[in-house]
């Protein structure tokens, strides 16, 4: 094998692994480990096999959609988007199929370890491989199967139960071994978050996903109306964010996410004005960024209230 086409493999595999989707994956288990740190119940090694088995979640997920999507053809050199590897034809199926299964085994294993360290009880352990199991299959079946469910509007629910309820309640309760209602609040916040990331990568390619089938619900909502639910995704974050510290925290440290807000009203603001899809394209790492800060320093708030000075 050449040097050159060895490089070009490796950027392959780069592109398909999505490396910089991860923050935003490992930034609702560290909001549900400093609400834990809040509580003092915080558990390190909790919390790190939560960050490792997030982590391969969303590398699971980027590797299925990347399968799901070039063997459905829905990914074609006109899309505004970038083509990834197996579209440029560098890798072939037999390979991103192997590289899958390789990603569920280490899914499995860390999934196992952490639930067999944080599980205090027979039913905690049966019903997180549960709900394991069922993350495993949401991220292979956005893309991948007969039906699809990315292709039929559903992905933003998704993200929403993943990325929010279950990542970060779930990173509570492995710690606190007890649910809170109040969880929920910042748990929604970090959903609406990365839906939002979601809604974007959508509304870049909602001419291409339109033409090739795949009804995402930007596709559903036309252009205006999806433009709209963005600006809902961001002001919801960050009320319940608001109300979180106004009902629970109370702590002038509580609104440190405050400083994100300007990015998060700007990108309201950009995103209502500008209709044509290719000016999506630079909002997407723009958007991931403004998440992870607003989840970061609500992360880092929280700790901050627990900590005498």
């Amino acid at each position: 094998m050449s040097e050159s086409h060895s490089v070009s493999t490796t950027q392959a595999w780069l592109e398909s692994l999505r490396p910089r989707t991860l923050p935003l994956a490992f930034a609702s288990i560290v909001c549900g480990s400093a609400l834990a740190f809040w509580q003092g119940v915080f558990n390190p090694a909790i919390a790190l096999l939560a960050l490792l088995t997030a982590g391969l979640l969303q590398i699971l997920s980027n590797l299925a959609n990347d399968y799901g999507d070039a063997v459905k053809g829905s990914d074609k050199e006109d899309r505004i988007g970038p083509l990834r590897g197996m579209q440029k034809g560098v890798i072939t199926q037999a390979q991103m199929k192997k590289a899958l299964v390789i990603t569920v085994v280490l899914i499995c294993v860390s999934g196992l370890a952490l639930v067999a360290v944080a599980c205090r009880t027979l039913a905690d352990f049966l019903g997180f491989l549960v709900l394991g199991l069922l993350a495993i299959i949401a991220a292979i079946t956005y893309t991948v199967g007969t039906r699809p469910y990315g292709y039929m509007g559903l992905g933003d629910i998704s993200v929403l139960v993943f990325f929010g309820w279950l990542s970060v309640a779930g990173t509570w309760y492995l710690q606190a071994h007890a649910l809170a209602p109040l969880v929920f609040l910042p748990a929604t916040a970090c959903g609406l978050l990365a839906t939002a990331v979601l809604n974007i990568n959508n509304l870049r390619d909602i001419d291409s996903d339109r033409e090739n089938g795949k009804n995402t619900l930007a596709v559903r909502l036309g252009p205006v109306l999806a433009r709209r639910y963005h600006a809902c995704l961001l002001i919801g974050a960050l009320a319940c964010l608001a109300v979180f510290n106004l009902v629970w925290l109370q702590s002038l440290w509580g609104w440190l996410f405050v400083l994100a807000a300007p990015l998060l009203i700007k990108q309201t603001r950009f995103v209502l004005s500008e209709m044509e899809p290719v000016a999506m394209r630079p909002m997407l790492e723009r958007t991931v960024k403004a998440a992870l800060l607003t989840n970061l320093l609500f992360a880092v708030g929280v700790v901050l209230s627990t900590v005498s000075f």
